[in-house]
Order: C-alpha cells, then sequence, then structure tokens
C-alpha cells in the first residue's frame, strides 16, 4: 500500500504569480454545445479549454537555463528524468518570519530535530507554512528564502533540487537573484509554489516526484509534484 500527498497549486484564472511575470487566463475554447449544435442551454460546458500562462505558473521546476546566461544550453527538455524522480525529505522551518532568512544552521537543527540526513540526490523540501498563512494576501510575496550560503551548503550536499512553498526560493531583494546564480553554478534546481508540506513534516524519508512538461528550450515548467509515502 502507498499514499500520495498533492504538493502542487491549482492553476485558475487570476492565480497569484511572481510580479512582472504572466497573468493567468484560463478560458473556454470550444463548448459541447458548439460541437453539439445545442442553442440556448443557459451552459457553456467546456470540451477544450484555452491556457494562458508563462512556464513560472503555479507549482513549478527551473531549468538551469533560467539561472543565468552561462546555463542557457541546459533547458527544461535537457535536463535528466532522474533529476525529477528521487528520495526526499521535508524540514520544519515555519518558525521562520516573513523576509526572514533560513541559513545553514537552520537546516542543520531541522535535520537534527527530524532525526533526518540528506543524501546525494535527495529533494529537500522547506515547510514555512507560507502557503497557509499567506497565499493570495498582500504579503504572500514577503516570503522567508534561504540565504546564499544556505544555498550552496544544500548544493554541496549534493542534492537533484530543494522546494519550496513561496513563488521564489530567496528572499525578494535580498538574496533570490544570488541563489539562482549559486544553482546554476553548482548545477542543481528548485521547485516553487508548494504546498501541502505540513502533510510531511515528521513522517520521515519519501518517494518524490515532480515531472516537468518537455518545453523545446523552456527554462521551467509546471509540475504536478507529489510526495509518495510506501507501507
Amino acid at each position: 500500500m502507498f499514499e500520495i500527498i498533492d504538493l502542487s497549486q491549482e492553476i485558475f484564472t487570476g492565480m497569484p504569480v511572481f510580479p512582472g511575470l504572466p497573468e493567468v487566463r484560463v478560458t473556454v475554447h470550444l463548448s459541447h454545445e458548439e460541437l453539439e449544435g445545442v442553442e440556448g442551454s443557459g451552459v457553456v460546458s467546456p470540451a477544450v479549454n484555452l491556457l494562458e500562462l508563462g512556464e513560472h505558473t503555479g507549482t513549478h521546476v527551473d531549468a538551469l537555463s533560467h539561472m543565468g546566461r552561462a546555463h542557457r544550453e541546459h533547458s527544461i527538455e535537457t535536463m535528466p528524468l532522474t533529476n525529477f524522480y528521487t528520495e526526499g525529505v521535508c524540514l520544519d522551518l515555519s518558525h521562520k518570519g516573513l523576509m526572514e532568512l533560513i541559513e545553514v544552521a537552520d537546516l542543520e537543527r531541522s535535520l537534527a530535530a527530524a532525526g533526518l540526513e540528506i543524501k546525494r540526490g535527495d529533494t529537500v523540501l522547506l515547510y514555512t507554512d507560507h502557503y497557509r498563512r499567506f497565499y493570495g494576501t498582500d504579503d504572500w510575496h514577503r516570503a522567508p528564502g534561504v540565504s546564499v550560503e544556505a544555498t550552496r551548503w544544500l548544493g554541496l550536499q549534493g542534492v537533484a533540487a530543494f522546494g519550496v512553498e513561496p513563488a521564489a526560493p530567496g528572499v525578494r531583494g535580498v538574496s533570490n537573484r544570488e541563489v539562482h546564480r549559486v544553482c546554476g553554478e553548482l548545477g542543481f534546481t528548485h521547485y516553487e509554489n508548494m504546498c501541502n508540506l505540513h502533510l510531511l513534516v515528521g513522517r520521515g524519508r519519501f518517494r518524490f516526484i515532480g515531472l516537468p512538461l518537455k518545453i523545446r528550450g523552456g527554462t521551467g515548467s509546471p509540475v504536478r509534484a507529489v510526495a509518495v509515502f510506501e507501507d
């Protein structure tokens, strides 16, 4: 037996996006009523929806090509699928407040408290409870995030990726740009806009799956991220 926990936001018209990125619109492109010649029913039943969104919408993973010009050849469809199908751990950092940096010492304390270790190839998810507290509010983009030093520390552990609840891995205007640079330099990535991480805390290791779309030249991709616990 196994349990699958969905770690992904819904995608819908008007959902929160990182400032400056494309707004999301989901509209009916073709309805069943049009296909079947039904008139005057007062109901529109979608047969095909049109999605207008950026690659970095909702729960998504960044390609290495997103990290800087030097990595432009490493677009999302070139990255090994083994990067997105890994073992995972979730660290409790819910004590961190708005715009507060997550430092190496915070990661080490959380690991020790949970009795966990990071293995090479892991995906490390960072639970701050920011999604439940602030999604859709004015404070959504004032989230805690990893410091440059903590990012480098994660990279030196050999992780495949780390994941965060906010729309950026670092603190905007403080560490976020450099966090991306370090990920590119060390060759690992991150997931953003995750949810339900509170359901993983205290449960040990799990299988993490966050497969991207095969977008030619893509700088990232929405994913349906899940954690799988097996008995």
